[in-house]
């Protein structure tokens, strides 16, 4: 079976170590990259329900590996990081059979991978989960370094745990169908990467920024690359968040104050 080339991108942490895969049109293969984290493993894969016209294709992919596979379609969105959808999730995910080698499989933005990654990291004490970011903010941002987790009445993240993912795969023809906003909001992320660690990188945004939001494939694999390169080197540095790692939190601070607020 043909394959679109695959950049990759090793993280190694004190808890685990793992692969970013990054490419376009990757999704249509996954089965060559998940054959050897799943081979007839229960699969559950929590996604986005707007994420319906993909689904089919990761279904597609992993039936091959293993016949053993949920689907558990979810409303993406703020309000699903919370107590009520943890809970309720958990139960859903407990009812559908799972097991310690079971595999969750986060397929969707930012929100359903922490809230994902949170369960996996509780349910009987643990257990492996795949990251499959659908968005460019979390394909940079939210699916690396671990940290999972839920809102509180109090604020954003305030209850949740580290939990690294087994592996990631970050396929840019996602972003094909992503709105301008959802686009912008990931590419500032990427710009603050190269403003906190990485001149050369910040100055390669200047001149292919455009190019990057607008839809060249291969300078957006670049850009998320280089982004997650960043990110890698300090998640590895300081992985429970003790020191430098606080600086990938360049305005989530005020950020979510102002929300809060």
């Amino acid at each position: 079976m043909k394959i679109n080339p695959i950049k990759k991108l090793s993280v190694s942490t004190k808890a685990s170590s793992y692969n970013i895969y990054f490419g376009d049109n990757i999704f249509d293969n996954s089965e060559i990259i998940l054959k050897e984290y799943i081979q007839e493993r229960k699969i559950i894969i929590v996604y986005d329900q707007k994420l319906d016209k993909h689904i089919k294709k990761l279904e597609n992919s992993i039936s091959y590996i293993s016949s053993k596979l949920e689907l558990i379609g979810v409303i993406g969105g703020e309000k699903s990081k919370s107590l009520e959808k943890f809970a309720s999730l958990s139960e859903e995910i407990i009812n559908r059979g799972v097991n310690r080698e079971s595999i969750l499989i986060a397929f969707g933005g930012g929100v359903i991978g922490d809230l994902v990654g949170f369960i996996a990291s509780t349910l009987l004490r643990g257990i492996d989960f795949i990251q499959i970011p659908s968005t460019l903010l979390a394909q940079v941002d939210s699916s690396i370094g671990g940290k999972t987790g839920i809102n509180s009445f109090y604020g954003k993240n305030l209850i949740g745990s580290f939990h690294q993912p087994i592996a990631v795969i970050s396929d840019v023809s996602f972003l094909n169908t992503l709105s301008k906003r959802e686009l912008i909001s990931g590419y500032a992320e990427i710009v603050k990467h190269g403003l906190i660690k990485d001149k050369n990188f910040f100055e390669w945004l200047t001149r292919f920024g455009r190019q990057v939001i607008y839809g060249d494939k291969d300078l957006r694999i670049e850009a998320i690359f280089k982004a997650c390169s960043i990110k890698r080197e300090i998640v590895q540095e300081d992985e429970f968040e003790q020191g430098q790692r606080a600086l990938l939190n360049l305005g989530h601070t005020f950020g979510h104050a102002i929300e809060s607020y």
